[in-house]
């Protein structure tokens, strides 16, 4: 029972980093019907910077932050100009060759700038782990699926009583009728890149005081968040974040009970099978063209 319990905190913990990153995937494809594939690297950017940023000396208050708007930046300055001109139609998909070719540089210039190997980033929430029924886990690690579900609800209201909110889900329904409401679609948009890279950082920096921040940390975890979004279906930020968090437990069960080898094959194997059962996601629907 404690291994099961063990299993499912650290699942837990796993699974608010995927939450995070799906959510930025939701938001982007809510606005373009486009992603941001190099969202995995905007991930180790939040992380990376701010322990470059903190190795400079600035206190680590101020790093994150600083880390976060860095990586804001950088999603609007994808979005302008490596989704936007290549996003021009339905069946435009340029933008996926362009975001991951971006992604793979910014990969090699950490590797050579930064370095390959991990380096720690200190939190005072990952010096000693607490006992919860015989299993110990770090606070830091608890704190990531609270921080996920708390974006979660947040960017709930923030759709609702905000007027840029109210936008983007303005243009998530119709860009064309939202543009003719006199909606700046394409500052929406960019807006909503932004947003999600910063969710994106803000993952990376949680999970930097527990997993070493490394150039190559946010690959997998970006592909990871990316299926985990479509499986949940990209139009309820509700349902990515339980299925993000259902698939970290799974993960750590398939670690536990099977090998550390097979939760990636399993782990896909499920997905792909939820893909075949809910062809629109778990918690999508299904969209109507009228022609």
């Amino acid at each position: 029972m404690e291994q099961i319990l063990q299993f499912v905190l650290s699942g837990l913990s796993q699974g608010g980093i995927y939450a995070l990153v799906a959510i930025g995937y939701y938001m982007m494809w809510a606005a373009t019907k486009a992603a941001n594939f190099t969202h995995g690297d905007i991930f180790m950017l939040g992380a990376v910077s701010t322990v470059i940023l903190a190795g400079l000396g600035i206190p680590l208050p101020l790093a994150m932050p600083l880390a976060i708007l860095l990586s804001a930046a950088a999603g609007a300055l994808i979005e302008r100009v490596a989704v936007r001109p290549f996003n021009q139609g339905p069946s435009s998909v340029g933008w996926m060759l362009t975001t991951i070719a971006i992604g793979l540089m910014m990969e090699s210039a950490f590797t050579a700038t930064y370095g390959p190997l991990g380096k720690p980033l200190y939190s005072p929430l990952a010096q000693s782990p607490i006992r919860i029924s015989g299993t110990g886990i770090y606070p830091q690690e608890l704190l990531i699926p609270v921080v996920a579900i708390a974006i979660m609800l947040a960017l709930e209201i923030f759709y609702q009583r905000t007027i840029v909110g109210r936008a983007m889900l303005a243009v998530a329904a119709n860009r064309i009728a939202a543009g003719l409401m006199g909606i700046n679609v394409n500052r929406i948009s960019m807006i909503a890149y932004a947003m999600a890279a910063g969710i994106g950082a803000l993952a990376g920096i949680l999970l930097a005081p527990v997993a070493e921040a490394s150039p190559a940390m946010g690959a997998l975890i970006g592909l990871k968040a990316f299926v985990i979004a479509i499986v949940a279906g990209m139009s309820s930020a509700r349902g990515v974040v339980f299925v993000a968090l259902a698939y970290g437990v799974l993960e750590k069960m398939i670690e536990g009970f099977i090998s550390t080898g097979a939760r990636n094959a399993i782990g896909f194997g499920v997905m792909i099978l939820l893909l075949l059962i809910f062809p629109n996601g778990i918690f999508g629907k299904r969209e109507v063209v009228k022609v």
